[in-house]
């Protein structure tokens, strides 16, 4: 299975974006606010539980998550960070690093409807791992971050 996250919208705030499965639009996404800085190692642009994981291909898992009390998809390998997970949350205050879900978008900085969003992805990313099938996900950034 093939996860793409299209980051769209950079603000102070936050990231918002769309996430695909297997090229089909799947929901909305938040996360942190891109701070990366190509070439440049994260620990010199990460602030910890406020930034977005370097865009990339992460492995996707379902691991158990003691924060949520259940099993989770979770990235393996990304550099400078640990515990990824993908969950619902409507806010950047809802997240740490983690990518968000929702249904839709009522701003550059708020989604909607994210426990759908999730309940409607998790199924699909944990019946392909239990047929041993390898998840990925690519995150990609805009090509020039725009700033709201």
């Amino acid at each position: 299975m093939n996860l793409a996250l299209e980051r769209e919208i950079v603000t102070t705030k936050s990231t918002a974006g769309r996430l695909f499965v297997d090229g089909m639009f799947e929901c909305y996404t938040l996360e942190d606010p891109v701070r990366e800085i190509p070439g440049v190692p994260v620990e010199a642009w990460k602030i910890p539980g406020e930034t977005a994981v370097p865009a990339g291909a992460y492995e996707v898992v379902i691991a158990y998550s003691p924060k949520h009390k259940r099993d989770m998809p979770l990235l393996l390998d990304v550099p400078g960070f640990v515990g990824i997970e993908i969950h619902s949350g409507n806010t950047a205050v809802d997240t740490k690093g983690c990518i968000l879900l929702g249904t839709y978008r009522e701003s550059a900085d708020v989604i909607r409807s994210s426990r759908a969003a999730f309940d409607a992805l998790y199924p699909k990313i944990a019946n392909a791992r239990t047929l041993g099938e390898k998840v990925l996900i690519v995150i990609t950034n805009p090509p020039t971050p725009p700033s709201v």
